[in-house]
């Protein structure tokens, strides 16, 4: 499987809709779909030519960014699979952000390979989740990470 069918990020409402890696309407946007595979969270994503960082591999910040995203749709997805909702049931979905975010680069990421995020999802305190992120390129562990994700504050919406 390739491809996220049911991804919490469809269903952010539009005024959280915007991020640059996982909002569904940036049109220039990396648009990661976060879903469940089993009891762990996984993304996919094939970066383009333009995101290089030596021809041949990867940009660091894109795979940051895969990190960053999968965290916080990983941290929505459990939160709304705790209060007892799965992504289009209707039902209004949480919205994270980053509190910390650490990426270790363990192998140079090739281009032209679909990249697969894994995610593991602990809860530390009913508005503060962790999740550690694992990238693979194919079967190569290239990148880990860990975010802790909070719920989205009230002071963020403008109304």
């Amino acid at each position: 499987m390739t491809k996220i069918v049911d991804a919490i990020q469809d269903g952010y409402a539009d005024d959280f809709a915007w991020c640059y890696g996982c909002g569904r309407l940036n049109e220039d946007g990396h648009h990661f779909r976060t879903g469940w595979e089993g009891e762990k969270t996984v993304t996919y994503y094939e970066p383009s030519e333009k995101h290089t960082a030596i021809p041949g591999f990867v940009y660091g910040g894109v795979i940051a960014s895969l990190v960053d995203c999968h965290g916080t749709g990983s941290c929505a997805l459990a939160l709304h699979r705790k209060n007892g909702h799965e992504p289009k049931d209707g039902a209004e979905v949480p919205r994270f952000v980053t509190a910390s975010l650490n990426v270790n680069y363990l192998k140079p990421t090739p281009q032209g390979i679909v990249l697969k995020a894994v995610g593991t999802v602990e809860e530390i305190h009913p508005k503060k989740w962790k999740v550690n992120v694992e990238v693979f390129a194919g079967d190569v562990l290239c990148a880990t990470g860990e975010v802790v994700g909070v719920v989205m504050p009230s002071t963020f919406i403008t109304k």
